[in-house]
């Protein structure tokens, strides 16, 4: 099977398994792509606008960036995603979170100010489907990290491909998709993308559990069993 071989090789994405990771998009409609500017969303941006010039029909698709002004440097990062959406035809929209951040909490209260930017910005268009790029490796930093908070087997189940929530339906097409596969992809095309040095930050809970990740796996707790 050349698709889990590909897979397998952490080689990079090819166009007909963009194809099968799009398959649960609308065929019509409009999906708004959530695009941080790292590899993952940025990976989202290029296989989801090339899909939509391939396959020559709907949905529509646009991309948004939440600006969290967290770092002094995330506007440029907002406005380089909104130059590649231009180069790939993607309408793009920078939405900012304005007013003051939390002193404690802030990794939580960065997530519920970018899933509600994101879906008044997609009410605003009339659009019904968000696509974030969540991976296979963020699905098992999730279940490790419900696991340690104590959930129950609701929380244990992790993300899940399609959710409902605030009157929309959010999609993550790359749940099942290794991050290294992502960041071949862009490799592969040259295609430069940004990194947040919250991600290795190791006050926050994520980066301390991606820091231990060669431990686990040597476990046995590898992303694909996680995930499954």
């Amino acid at each position: 099977n050349k698709s889990a071989s590909a897979a397998e090789s952490g080689a990079a994405i090819s166009e007909r398994e963009a194809a099968s990771l799009f398959a649960q998009f609308p065929n019509s409609g409009q999906v708004v792509l959530a695009v941080s500017g790292g590899a993952d969303s940025t990976a989202l941006l290029v296989l989801a606008a090339r899909w939509r010039a391939a396959r020559g029909h709907g949905p529509a698709l646009s991309a948004a960036t939440v600006d969290h002004g967290l770092r002094p440097h995330s506007r440029a990062e907002a406005e380089q995603v909104a130059t590649l959406a231009r180069q790939f035809g993607v309408p793009h929209r920078i939405l900012t979170w304005e007013g003051e951040k939390p002193a404690a909490g802030i990794e939580a209260a960065a997530r519920e100010a970018r899933r509600r930017l994101l879906a008044a910005h997609a009410r605003s268009l009339g659009a019904t489907h968000i696509a974030t790029a969540h991976t296979l490796d963020d699905q098992a930093e999730t279940v490790l990290m419900r696991l340690a908070a104590g959930s129950g087997p609701a929380g244990l189940a992790g993300m899940q491909m399609q959710e409902s929530r605030d009157g929309l339906c959010w999609l993550r097409p790359f749940l099942t998709t290794r991050k290294h596969r992502l960041l071949a992809t862009l490799r592969r095309d040259s295609i430069g993308w940004s990194e947040d040095p919250m991600n290795r930050d190791t006050h926050f809970a994520r980066p301390r559990l991606r820091a231990a990740a060669g431990v686990l796996a040597r476990e046995g707790l590898t992303p694909e069993r996680l995930g499954r």
